[in-house]
């Protein structure tokens, strides 16, 4: 595959039953991005993950790939998490931007519209959700973890849990994932030197399904992992080099004789 024919952005998206939200995400995603003048010039695509959907989220996805090009359906064996999913659609996208969001619903695709000028000054751009819909619950457990993961690891972003990214292709390549490391993007990405800025998004109340994260898998888990991501932060390879290339002649030595 040539060049030309590459995708100017690939929009990964984990999908873990969500069958009454694909539709209409995937419509919106279509919509904004064939209204983009950068897919005039080039393709985009975009990467569901199913990540052992059990709702017949499946089949639908199979469906849709079917209805547009520009849509592509990766299906893990099972259920192994979001960062997974996300490490899974990451080795496939063919982009050179590459977007993140979730598939329930909660973000508005338009809202790319504000990350994607950032992109020429950031490696990687961060929705901030300005004013969430989520019970207290969550929201209480979100700004605890966001806090004591700013104190230790100094990423100075507000709110992590954003799905609404947009990488440059050489962030993904280069910062390293295990689970659950989603949360940590920027902080991985600035332990390579990559830069980060973070600009508000909408945020919606869930419409149909439910979330699949609560306290004891977003708090005190994320807790646990910080301890993770410090210990990478101390031990962190982060380096660049240069190889020395004198001029070489290629005449042959002359004879003395």
């Amino acid at each position: 595959m040539n060049n030309l024919s590459l995708p100017w952005i690939s929009v990964v998206i984990p999908i873990k039953d969500e069958r009454d939200n694909i539709p209409l995400l995937v419509s919106q995603l279509l919509k904004f991005f064939e209204g983009r003048a950068e897919s005039v010039a080039a393709p985009f695509e975009l990467i569901l993950v199913d990540d052992g959907s059990t709702d017949g989220s499946e089949t639908l996805l199979d469906e849709l790939v079917m209805q547009s090009p520009s849509v592509r359906v990766i299906h893990l064996d099972k259920n192994h998490g979001q960062t997974a999913a996300f490490d899974a659609g990451f080795r496939q996208a063919k982009g050179e931007l590459i977007a993140t969001m979730d598939g329930d619903l909660q973000y508005d695709p338009n809202d790319f519209a504000n990350l994607l000028p950032l992109v020429n000054q950031f490696d990687l751009v961060c929705g901030q959700r300005a004013a969430r819909h989520d019970n207290m619950v969550r929201r209480w457990s979100s700004k605890i973890a966001n806090f004591v993961r700013n104190w230790v690891v100094h990423d100075g972003i507000s709110d992590t849990g954003c799905s609404l990214k947009i990488f440059r292709r050489a962030v993904v390549e280069r910062i390293p994932l295990f689970k659950n490391m989603h949360r940590f993007f920027p902080a991985l990405a600035q332990m390579y030197g990559f830069t980060v800025a973070e600009i508000p998004v909408q945020h919606f109340p869930r419409a149909h399904g439910v979330s699949k994260y609560g306290v004891g898998n977003r708090l005190f888990v994320g807790l646990y992992d910080l301890l993770a991501v410090r210990w990478m932060q101390k031990r962190c390879l982060n380096f660049t080099m240069r190889e020395s290339n004198p001029s070489r002649s290629n005449e042959c030595p002359k004879s003395d004789s």
